[in-house]
């Protein structure tokens, strides 16, 4: 992402806390107004109302949930995979499959990352052979030829960086080895399962280029590799890999929780961690408006602390330009410390440029989500 030489000039004015988002002045609820994402400038402003209280919520920028596996097709071809969530340089699917892909799929357009929500099964590609399970993501990058064969229902969010490419977020003085140690990442497997997949029957390759669809056919299976050297790879890492930084004393915003960087969006994982415990410190996400990013969220597993009534296998969905943050009921939660640690498992996607909303997202939307704000 970038960093422009913002005009950074900290004032104070009436009455404020000594550090963001600790030690509130009584009866007030802070707000950031933030750019790039949490890294730009930014201004705290203590309201005396929730900035989320509002009485009606009309117009394209009303915060929106999907139910997205109720969206998801079972299909083969992860290029037929139900849209979610799409722009110029992301395209956003949830996938189901069930029985094994009978060609080989080739991204020429960009990196495909697989979260896999649900199932367990083999991944075979140029690099060899890898099992997934629940909760690993699935890192292809461009051009690779790849299939799955599932051992049980897979569904799949499939988060495509369109002409782009994934990275490693930067660590800075956390050091290299911090959120998730590099080792941890694995590596496809040029073994006994690889070989045995080869032979001399006739395979498909479907290449995807500028959305368009070509097919190559070969005599052989094209997944013939007797090795390879070089750090280019398929990478798998698992949800329950990532430790994520935390501070007892000091709400960390999400950006801090970034798994992979592309060109105009970063994907974030929330796994579960302890509540920060000092008394002053506040205990759920903090109001804010990032002015820079639409924000979705897919929900995996747990239960999400900030927010009411959702349940794993939902998205919401929050355009830039309007503050939001936790639900009534998780504030006031959050500011008793009744909890000592989340339980929540959930994959942020923020992405730079506007996001348009999918038919079939907008088919299984929960209507009233904007409403959920609402003091009863």
């Amino acid at each position: 992402m970038s960093h422009r030489n913002w005009i950074e000039l900290p004032r104070k004015e009436g009455q404020t806390s000594r550090q963001a988002h600790c030690d509130l002045p009584e009866g007030s609820y802070e707000r950031e107004i933030g750019r790039d994402g949490f890294f730009g400038p930014a201004t705290h402003v203590y309201h005396a109302h929730p900035p989320t209280s509002w009485s009606k919520f009309e117009g394209p920028l009303r915060p929106r949930a999907f139910d997205a596996i109720a969206v998801a097709q079972e299909v083969s071809d992860p290029f037929d995979a139900a849209p979610l969530l799409t722009n110029a340089h992301l395209k956003l699917h949830i996938w189901s499959i069930h029985t094994p892909m009978q060609h080989l799929a080739r991204n020429a357009d960009g990196d495909e990352l697989l979260f896999i929500h649900s199932g367990e099964g083999a991944l075979f590609c140029d690099f060899g052979h890898l099992t997934y399970k629940e909760g690993d993501y699935l890192l292809l990058p461009r051009g690779t030829m790849w299939r799955l064969s599932p051992k049980s229902q897979t569904v799949a969010l499939r988060i495509e960086a369109t002409n782009g490419a994934y990275k490693l977020p930067e660590r800075g003085i956390l050091g290299p080895h911090a959120i998730f140690d590099p080792a941890a990442l694995e590596i496809p497997e040029l073994d006994d399962a690889f070989r045995e997949q080869q032979g001399e029957s006739e395979w498909r390759v479907r290449v995807k280029r500028r959305d368009a669809i070509s097919t190559i056919t070969y005599p052989f299976n094209p997944l013939d590799a007797i090795g390879w050297k070089g750090n280019l790879s398929v990478l798998k890492l698992n949800w329950r890999d990532i430790r994520p930084v935390m501070s007892h004393r000091y709400h960390i915003p999400p950006s801090v929780h970034s798994t992979f960087v592309a060109d105009r969006f970063v994907v974030c994982t929330f796994v579960p961690r302890p509540i920060e415990s000092d008394p002053g410190a506040l205990k759920v996400p903090f109001y804010h408006s990032n002015e820079d990013y639409d924000e979705a969220i897919f929900y995996h597993a747990g239960e999400f602390f900030s927010r009411d009534n959702i349940r794993p296998g939902m998205m919401t969905f929050h355009p830039c330009g309007f503050t939001h943050g936790p639900h009534p009921k998780a504030f006031a939660a959050g500011a008793k410390a009744a909890k000592t640690s989340t339980d929540e498992v959930a994959v942020m996607i923020d992405a730079r440029d506007g996001l348009d909303v999918s038919l079939g997202a907008s088919g299984n939307e929960v209507k009233d989500y904007a409403e959920s704000w609402i003091l009863k």
